[in-house]
C-alpha cells in the first residue's frame, strides 16, 4: 500500500511591521528567508530520498505574499516539476477589519466601541478569544479551517499510486493549531511549541487513519516568539 507524506512549512522570514498583531501583513520575504526556502527544498529532497517517496506535483501555500515566495522558491529548487497553488485557507488567523493595526490603535478601537470590552491582557496568545471585529477569528478556529484543508487535499488526492508527499507552506500559529485538530500536538503544546522558518515538519497518514509524525522538529517555543 502506497503511504502518504504531508510536510507543514512555516514560511522564511519575512520584512514585518513592529507592534502590529495581524499576521495578514502584505511583505514579502528578506534575503535570510529566501535562503530559508531554498534550504526548504533541500530538506524536503532528502526526506524523499530517505523515505523513497516522491513530491505531489502540486504544492499548496497560503496566498500571502511570504508564504507565496517560499513555496514558490521552493517549487524553483525541487527536481520534481511542480506547481503552486495559493489559499487563503491557508493563511495565518485573520483579526478582521483591524488588520494590521497597532495594538495600541486596536485597543483604542475597542475602547471608543461601547458595544465591546477589552480583551484579555494575553489576546494575542489566547487560541480561543476572537476579536469582536467583522471578519476576525479565533486561533483554534483558523487551526479548524487549515486542517478541515489539509484532510480534504488528502482525501481527494490523485497521487495514489505510489509514496508522495504533499507540501503545504503557511503560518506557525495556524499549522499548530491545526496540528491540534489533527491529533498531532496535545492543546497544552500548541503554547509551549512553534516552528522554524522554512523548516519541515513531515508526518505520514498511517493506515488506521492516524497522523504520526516522522521527521522534522518543533520548535521550543520563547515568550518572545512572534505569534505567525
Amino acid at each position: 500500500m502506497a503511504r502518504q507524506f504531508i510536510a507543514l512549512i512555516r514560511h522564511g522570514d519575512y520584512h514585518q511591521l513592529n507592534n502590529v498583531p495581524s499576521a495578514h501583513q502584505p511583505f514579502s520575504l528578506t534575503e535570510k528567508g529566501q535562503q530559508q526556502a531554498i534550504k526548504a527544498a533541500e530538506s524536503v529532497e532528502n526526506f524523499c530520498h530517505r523515505f523513497h517517496c516522491v513530491v505531489d506535483p502540486e504544492i499548496l501555500s497560503s496566498e500571502l505574499l511570504r508564504a507565496w515566495q517560499t513555496a514558490s522558491i521552493m517549487s524553483e529548487q525541487l527536481s520534481t516539476q511542480t506547481q503552486l497553488t495559493s489559499t487563503m485557507l491557508l493563511a495565518e488567523r485573520s483579526v478582521g477589519i483591524v488588520a494590521n493595526l497597532s495594538i495600541a490603535e486596536i485597543k483604542r478601537a475597542i475602547i471608543d466601541d461601547p458595544r465591546y470590552s477589552l480583551p484579555p491582557d494575553d489576546w494575542k496568545s489566547d487560541s480561543y478569544y476572537q476579536l469582536p471585529f467583522a471578519g476576525a477569528e479565533s486561533l483554534i478556529q483558523a487551526g479548524e479551517r487549515v486542517a478541515n484543508y489539509i484532510t480534504t487535499q488528502i482525501n481527494t488526492s490523485t497521487v495514489k499510486k505510489h509514496n508522495s508527499l504533499k507540501l503545504f507552506v503557511g503560518h506557525g500559529a495556524a499549522f499548530r493549531h491545526a496540528a491540534y485538530h489533527l491529533g498531532l500536538l496535545h492543546y497544552e503544546q500548541i503554547k509551549q511549541l512553534s516552528m522554524f522558518h522554512a523548516h519541515p515538519i513531515f508526518f505520514e497518514l498511517a493506515s488506521n487513519g492516524i497522523w504520526q509524525h516522522c521527521a522534522g522538529n518543533w520548535k521550543q517555543r520563547q515568550l518572545t516568539d512572534k505569534l505567525d
